[in-house]
């Protein structure tokens, strides 16, 4: 799965570290859900972080189809749940 982090570039996905980042996806969720800013902005940064740990990166030059795209680290609580879709940003 090619995924996009808004500012940054494009990553290689596994299918086997998805579980693990729909768990920070729902922590995410959460946090947006309960309005709670300190919470939400930890949240974001474990679920960039893993995205970053365990993509691939793709080179500048690709020019891939992003299947996910994802805020960037500084993306206000409104922005992401803008981007909030009915199982969070990444499906599953």
């Amino acid at each position: 799965m090619i995924v996009r982090i808004m500012g940054e570039g494009q990553v290689q996905i596994a299918d086997g570290d998805l579980g693990v980042l729909n768990a920070l996806d729902t922590e995410l969720e959460s946090a947006i859900e309960a309005d709670d800013e300190t919470t939400f902005r930890s949240a974001l940064h474990a679920l960039l972080d893993k995205v970053r740990h365990v993509g691939k990166p793709l080179a500048d030059d690709a020019l891939e189809p992003s299947e996910l795209i994802l805020p960037p680290a500084d993306a206000s609580i409104d922005e992401v749940r803008e981007m909030l879709g009915d199982q969070g940003l990444i499906p599953g």
